[in-house]
């Protein structure tokens, strides 16, 4: 596969959702736990980009696992509580992803927003840079390390940061609709968008301050779907169903 010359550095942004289940919708989709074949499919997906010499940035979420901004189902715990067990969660994911991209015979750099020193790497700006400049995939883990910030902030933080070339947001469907299409037949499907439409028309495909990020640094924002196979690579080559914001 040859990805677009026009990219050098992109990151991705893995719910912790999709982790959990092979399948996007019916009786086999599950929302909790990790499910090997799934990781065993990111990780091919992942390989076939990062053999054509992309650098590759990974920012993964923790709602497989626990979420944070659900604290209010549980009376007990404490929204930074809550949002500091959700760090926790991604990080897990993390140790999933590097393993499951290690056996595939990648190198990788695994780096928290929270040290965890018996685990992974504190993330730095310099670190992350060289390993990416090594040809690492770098994964990063507990978000913003800050209560209140969702992991899609993290990934647009980290899109800043790390001067990348494009956002690509993996989600359940091949894009932006006007409506949820596993629900709504009528549903329209949206190529393009601008910063500005995303905010105004508040959809939901990343929080506002992600959408805000990337457009104050104008990084595109690429949405596609996670469960077609080698989705994140047809999306660099634009052989496959996606929004792009920009």
């Amino acid at each position: 596969m040859s990805s677009s010359p026009q990219y050098r550095r992109v990151l991705l942004k893995l719910s912790g959702e999709a982790l959990a289940s092979l399948e996007s919708t019916g009786s086999g989709h599950k929302k909790f736990g990790i499910d090997p074949k799934m990781l065993e499919k990111l990780a091919q997906d992942i390989l076939s980009v990062h053999q054509t010499g992309l650098e590759i940035a990974l920012v993964v979420g923790g709602g497989n696992i626990y979420r944070g901004a659900q604290a209010d189902a549980y009376p007990s715990t404490d929204r930074t509580s809550a949002d500091h067990m959700g760090m926790l969660a991604t990080t897990i994911n993390g140790l999933a992803l590097k393993s499951a991209l290690e056996h595939y015979g990648m190198p990788v750099s695994l780096m928290s927003a929270m040290p965890i020193p018996n685990v992974c790497e504190t993330f730095t700006r310099r670190k992350a840079v060289e390993a990416l400049n090594k040809k690492h995939v770098l994964i990063c883990v507990a978000g913003t390390g800050n209560p209140y910030f969702t992991t899609d902030s993290a990934a647009a933080l980290r899109a800043c940061e790390l001067n990348c070339d494009l956002l690509l947001k993996a989600t359940k469907v091949a894009g932006i609709y006007t409506a949820d299409p596993n629900h709504h037949a009528s549903a329209e499907f949206l190529p393009r968008l601008t910063y500005r439409e995303v905010i105004e028309r508040k959809l939901k495909v990343m929080d506002m301050t992600a959408i805000t990020l990337a457009k104050e640094n104008k990084i595109p924002i690429a949405v596609f779907s996670i469960y077609e196979n080698n989705g994140f690579g047809k999306v660099l080559n634009k052989a496959t169903q996606f929004t792009i914001i920009s």
